[in-house]
């Protein structure tokens, strides 16, 4: 039963990522969400109150491995080693969140006004500390900001540019990495 229930959770939210991304979120009414899934409101209730309860699950769900990025990366030694990882990992989580992201990036307004905003602004400002060291140059610390919304850009914009799927994926991810390493304190005089 508890599996049923989790499935049922999960299309719930996934159809509702899909109306959101479509509609906008303001757009959308849980009585479409339920009519997209062929389910009475009430079935849609049991699971979800709210249309803002539905997105905080989705979030809670997607937003998951950066949360356990973040976890690992601040029990890990601040190597370059180490932050060329979390952005791998993060990569790899983007790829996974891609339809949360796009409806973040289309419903921006509607992101502000509800808590997840806030959360995944602060988890966002984490990682970017993650990455760059306190006293880095301001040009290190706009090439560690450029790496992560380089990942962020070619998870949404690659999709406009003519080539294979997994080639243009390692493409953002090195040119990322690039950025990083760019980024590190040099010895001696720079």
């Amino acid at each position: 039963m508890a599996q049923a229930r989790g499935n049922t959770r999960q299309r719930i939210q996934d159809v509702a990522l899909d109306l959101f991304a479509e509609q906008g979120y303001e757009g959308t009414s849980l009585r479409e969400i339920a009519e997209r899934l062929d389910v009475t409101k009430a079935a849609l209730y049991y699971h979800f109150k709210t249309k803002e309860d539905i997105l905080i699950g989705i979030f809670q769900d997607l937003t998951r491995p950066m949360d356990e990025l973040i976890e690992w990366a601040g029990e890990q030694p601040r190597t370059l080693e180490t932050k060329q990882e979390v952005l791998r990992r993060y990569h790899v989580a983007l790829l996974a969140a891609a339809p949360l992201f796009r409806f973040m990036q289309e419903n921006q307004a509607a992101v502000r006004e509800l808590s997840v905003g806030l959360t995944f602004k602060e988890r966002m400002l984490t990682l970017n500390d993650l990455l760059q060291e306190p006293d880095s140059a301001m040009t290190d610390k706009v090439r560690c900001v450029s790496a992560i919304f380089t990942l962020h850009a070619g998870t949404f914009f690659m999709q406009n540019i003519e080539g294979d799927l997994k080639d243009k994926q390692e493409a953002v991810l090195e040119v990322a990495l690039d950025l990083l390493a760019q980024a590190q304190p040099q010895p001696g005089p720079r």
